[in-house]
């Protein structure tokens, strides 16, 4: 077998139907499109439209708040945080702060995340120190047993709320 006798399979690629070709083709006329009306003319976006009755989006409760106003972190976690630093990606004696990470590929440098916040996850062997947006609780005992130390740029919610 050479390259220039590689077909498809038979039936692998259907033959394109070319519509509005007359009646003859099959799909003349009105191109498939059914008789006039909204749906056989071009630009139509009926989604949620359904006959004139009450949608289904109005029809159902909505319950809670969102807040706009909410910010969005990128996690970042022990395990991978350690990886990292075994792989060679980040330095691992000098301290790591937000641009060294997202320079270093390790967590997204998105413009919807506010900065990054340190979990727990995973396990951390060796004395770092980090500067984050935010971090939980355990990550912190965990980075602070293995040696190392966590700064916050951003109070936690509870501290805001008392202050």
């Amino acid at each position: 077998m050479k390259l220039n006798e590689i077909k498809d399979n038979d039936g692998a690629r259907p033959k394109f139907k070319r519509i509005g070709r007359g009646i003859g083709s099959g799909k003349g006329k009105t191109g498939g499109r059914g008789v006039k009306g909204q749906k056989a003319r071009t630009g139509v976006r009926l989604n949620g439209f359904e006959g004139g009755q009450l949608p289904i989006y109005r029809r159902l409760p909505k319950r809670g708040f969102v807040n706009p106003f909410r910010k969005e972190y990128a996690p970042l976690n022990l395990g991978t945080l350690d990886r990292a630093i075994e792989e060679g990606k980040l330095p691992a004696g000098q301290p790591i702060d937000e641009a060294a990470l997202k320079a270093a590929g390790v967590v997204r440098g998105s413009s919807k995340y506010a900065g990054v916040r340190l979990l727990a996850h995973g396990e951390i062997k060796r004395a770092v120190t980090i500067t984050v947006s935010g971090a939980s609780a355990a990550a912190v005992a965990a980075v602070q047993a293995a040696g190392g130390t966590v700064t916050t740029t951003v109070a936690p919610a509870e501290a805001a709320a008392e202050g």
